[in-house]
């Protein structure tokens, strides 16, 4: 596990500024918001919207500067700089956020097939045990200011369409290189491969690998599609960005802008979704209008029922995987 104190002590810091940022405010206390999307991706923007959320809350009380892109590094070591505090905020993969700090609760969001839709995700984000979750990151030294889905994951293949459960077999599937995400995709079938993101395109071209599971917006923002042409509909799980703060950033602040620093971080999850929503319904029509084949899986509720023993099984690992579970399971 990383914490705050050992990453300081092995001088873990961010790279300098390779772009002009792509929000500036005028006036205020400077504030430096990185992520690793593009920027037609949601997770850009759940950072804008933050961002211009903060200006409504406080108009001129901070200078948001804003680096999409990976320009400031790829997930991990944005996450990695949040925890030590050479970042100020950043919006990560959450599913990262467990292997960093060693605080299992953000796994909650990826149980397959719990969420049921944007909407869905959207009620749970805003509850108690939504908050819980993020508040569950501060011995790690980091503020949780939202959680949002930017994209309900499903399936690209290079060689075929994939139509039923047998299809998965064997198949070279990127994924995330962490343990729920190798768990899941072993039981489904796959051979699952780690890669950091920026590397899938070139892996789908190369043929290291043969598909990878991905979202509408991913397969836009990193033109996925001019590699992959067969891309199946299953909604297995989001994919959840957390907005975080660093506890460095968040101790520098009175108590006027952390209550509008975490109001933003509330109003930006409402926004985010509506995007990521609209997205994916429409970027659907995109792919298929660029020769992608888009299709449904055959035997999605033999699927289901193939992971179903994952989510009692993860459920046990934390409680506060449970009491999502469970509060997504009477909303349902």
């Amino acid at each position: 596990m990383i914490t705050r104190r050992t990453l300081l002590q092995t001088g873990v810091a961010m790279g300098a500024v390779l772009a002009a940022p792509h929000v500036a405010r005028a006036a205020g206390k400077m504030m430096r918001i990185a992520h690793g999307a593009n920027e037609v991706h949601p997770g850009h923007m759940l950072a804008t919207s933050f961002a211009e959320a903060l200006e409504e809350l406080m108009p001129g009380a901070f200078k948001v500067s804003i680096f999409p892109n990976r320009q400031l590094g790829g997930d991990k070591q944005l996450l990695e700089g949040t925890v030590a505090g050479t970042m100020d905020v950043t919006a990560v993969s959450g599913v990262l956020i467990p292997l960093v700090t060693g605080r299992p609760g953000m796994n909650a969001w990826q149980m397959p097939f719990l969420i049921r839709d944007y909407d869905h995700f959207g009620d749970l984000a805003l509850s108690d045990v939504g908050q819980k979750i993020l508040d569950d990151l501060r011995p790690a030294g980091l503020i949780g200011l939202a959680t949002a889905d930017t994209g309900q994951r499903n399936f690209l293949s290079v060689k075929k369409d994939v139509l039923t459960l047998d299809d998965f077999a064997g198949l070279k599937t990127r994924i995330v290189p962490v343990p729920l995400h190798k768990e899941i995709w072993e039981t489904v079938g796959c051979s699952p491969v780690g890669l950091p993101y920026g590397e899938v395109y070139g892996a789908l071209e190369t043929g290291v690998i043969d598909a990878v599971e991905i979202n509408v917006s991913s397969m836009l923002g990193e033109n996925l599609w001019e590699v992959g042409k067969h891309f199946t509909l299953t909604g297995h799980y989001p994919w959840h960005m957390v907005t975080l703060m660093s506890q460095r950033y968040w101790d520098g602040l009175n108590d006027e802008e952390k209550a509008a620093v975490t109001e933003a971080g509330r109003r930006s999850v409402t926004k985010t979704l509506a995007y990521a929503k609209t997205q994916d319904l429409e970027g659907r029509e995109v792919l298929k209008s660029r020769g992608v084949d888009v299709v449904g899986l055959n035997d999605l509720e033999q699927m289901r029922q193939r992971v179903a023993g994952l989510t009692s099984e993860w459920a046990a690992k934390d409680p506060l995987i449970a009491e999502l579970i469970a509060s997504a399971n009477q909303s349902s």
